[in-house]
């Protein structure tokens, strides 16, 4: 093997050379697969890379890439990054002031976006731009630049442009991307990576995963570094990689490509679980005594169970588990989850019924992983092992703090953010509170307010919080939704406000108890909590709220003296009702799943 892999594009010739293949990468569009070979893939990314240079992309230059995944996005990205130039997903979901922002902030020059609804919002945004922006398409939209016809310029210059110029330009220390976080502010901030973070972070990942993997479906949005990273990884481990068409077509395509890995967030695994408890629960008779035996025993799940265990666990496997391998298409060998933590109960359960999942731990920053538990090594309820050249240490204050060749290069134009977060000695400094036991990372709670959403996202509740207070009915209100579907809320309405709100709309106002549950009073709050939600995407939303009867105090304990919340205290004192929320969710709000 000749070509060394110290660059990311470097995967393309290492692939050529390698493992050549008929199908390298492929997506499912409109119901279509659309396949390329590994010869395919790399003719048409240098085609697209001389076409680039057209438009002055050189080393440096800001490129974007807004889409679902598709084989486009893999083309663009290593089209981008071999001319030295830095290429910046943006999330579909993103709200345009963000957009705009990024845009601005990066001095964005080219953007490429998916489908007629992303062009229209990126078309929006770029009239509010003072720079020039040219954007591109991946679908046929009308009146649009179209992503082949700079394609078809680079095939022209093909003797004009000397790619390899570019590429022995690009060292491994280069800059490959800038990934926009959410910031507690309410700025996001530009995470620098370089092709040095990610080829190490691919290379000590890759050696965890078995051998047998050979096919991989991919639904996880590549925008986000944890599957943009794993789809590097695939192509390092000649991994052909397939594209699921959308969330709802998962099912089908499940069963078409019959992979032997994924990568998920726990909220997936949680719905496929749900699901099959639910066919569960519609047996009868024997059939259904030995569906919950097998349960149980799976919950009990260990790597160092003595024989009796396994015994009874190869009869349950044969005789249940079987069935939810076949579900995920029979050849499943590994499940990655990341994003969010995975209920140690659930990973038992699916690693009791031979769907093993390797559940990791990293941030953008770390490019991404830190820690993942495989094989070798595994233990319930922690995250894994840090991966070889990784260093962990818990700070005094119980704070994850970490080094090694997978912290960024740091916050793009924010030296003050880098040199906060990454100290003299070169720690970085994750935000997490955990432990390290056995050499086994453990997460036991957040530093910062923001938290993840189960899917895997981020969320910054100050801001939501300060815009919802805007509406003169609200007194406090806290965002929540740490490891859970979607974010919901707590709202103490401003009593006196609300007095006079219902004298004027003639409700009679009996007790706070009353008035809270009054028909017309949630339907307002309704409203409210609507209008604040457009400043925000989609995954930031609130869904669901709670209405509280009790003003928050200082002398109750939910406040500080500085009036900031008590957000642990607040939880606890409200478990109920944060349950109702989530279960009231489940059975009557389909669209909030």
């Amino acid at each position: 093997m000749s070509v060394s892999v110290t660059r990311v594009f470097d995967l393309l010739k290492y692939n050529l050379e390698n493992f050549p293949k008929e199908e390298f990468i492929s997506g499912k569009i409109s119901g279509e697969w659309v396949k390329y070979s590994t010869q395919k893939f790399c003719e048409v990314t240098d085609h697209l890379s001389r076409g680039l240079t057209a438009l002055g992309i050189e080393k440096g230059a800001r490129v974007a890439i807004m889409s679902a995944n598709r084989p486009e996005w893999n083309i663009c990205d290593y089209a981008i990054m071999q001319l030295g130039a830095y290429q910046i997903p943006l999330y579909p979901t993103l709200g345009e002031n963000d957009i705009k922002f990024i845009i601005e902030d990066a001095e964005i020059t080219v953007i490429f976006v998916g489908d007629e609804q992303l062009y229209e919002k990126a078309k929006k945004v770029v009239a509010l731009v003072a720079h020039e922006v040219k954007i591109y398409t991946f679908n046929r939209v009308a009146g649009a630049n179209h992503w082949e016809d700079l394609v078809v310029q680079g095939k022209e210059k093909l003797q004009d442009v000397n790619l390899e110029t570019y590429r022995s330009a690009v060292t491994s220390e280069d800059i490959l991307t800038i990934i926009y976080t959410s910031g507690t502010t309410g700025t996001p901030k530009g995470v620098m990576l370089t092709h040095d973070n990610l080829v190490q972070n691919f290379k000590k990942s890759a050696v965890l995963l078995p051998p047998n993997v050979t096919h991989a479906l991919s639904f996880l949005p590549l925008s986000h570094i944890f599957e943009r990273m794993i789809s590097y990884l695939y192509a390092y481990l000649n991994i052909a990689m397939y594209y699921a068409e959308s969330m709802e077509t998962i099912v089908a395509d499940i069963q078409f490509v019959k992979p032997s890995g994924f990568s998920t967030v726990p909220r997936l695994l949680e719905k496929v679980y749900d699901k099959i408890v639910e066919k569960g629960k519609a047996l009868t008779g024997v059939k259904k005594m030995i569906f919950f035996w097998s349960l149980a025993l799976a919950e009990q799940y260990d790597t160092n169970k003595g024989w009796w265990y396994n015994f009874r666990l190869g009869i349950a496997r044969k005789l249940v588990f079987k069935k939810w391998q076949e579900a995920l298409g029979g050849n499943i060998q590994v499940i990655i989850s990341g994003g969010a933590a995975l209920n140690p109960r659930l990973a038992r359960v699916f690693w009791a019924a031979g769907l093993p999942v390797f559940e990791g731990y990293g941030l953008t920053e770390t490019s991404p992983v830190i820690s993942v538990n495989h094989f070798d090594a595994i233990k319930f309820g922690a995250v894994g092992k840090p991966i070889e050249g990784v260093e962990v240490k818990i700070a005094q204050d119980g704070e994850i703090l970490v080094k090694g060749h997978n912290v960024m290069k740091g916050y793009y134009k924010r030296p003050d953010l880098t040199a906060e977060t990454i100290d003299s000695e070169g720690w970085f400094h994750t935000g997490d509170i955990g432990e390290l036991s056995e050499g086994f990372l453990k997460i036991t709670d957040r530093k910062k307010e923001m938290f993840k959403t189960a899917g895997g996202k981020y969320i910054a509740p100050q801001m939501i919080e300060n815009k919802v207070k805007e509406a003169p009915l609200i007194e406090h209100v806290m965002v929540l939704g740490e490891n859970r579907k979607f974010p919901s809320a707590l709202v103490v309405p401003n009593f006196e406000a609300l007095k006079s709100w219902c004298a004027l709309k003639g409700i009679p106002y009996e007790s706070n108890e009353t008035i809270v549950a009054n028909n017309e009073v949630q339907e307002k709050f309704h409203r409210l909590i609507d209008e604040a939600n457009k400043e925000f995407g989609k995954w930031e939303q609130i869904k669901q709220f709670a209405l509280l009867p009790k003003e928050w105090s200082i002398d109750a304990g939910e406040l500080t003296p500085k009036l900031s919340l008590k957000r642990k205290v607040i939880l606890e004192k409200n478990k109920e009702i944060i349950e109702k929320i989530y279960k009231d969710a489940e059975n009557y709000h389909p669209e909030t799943k």
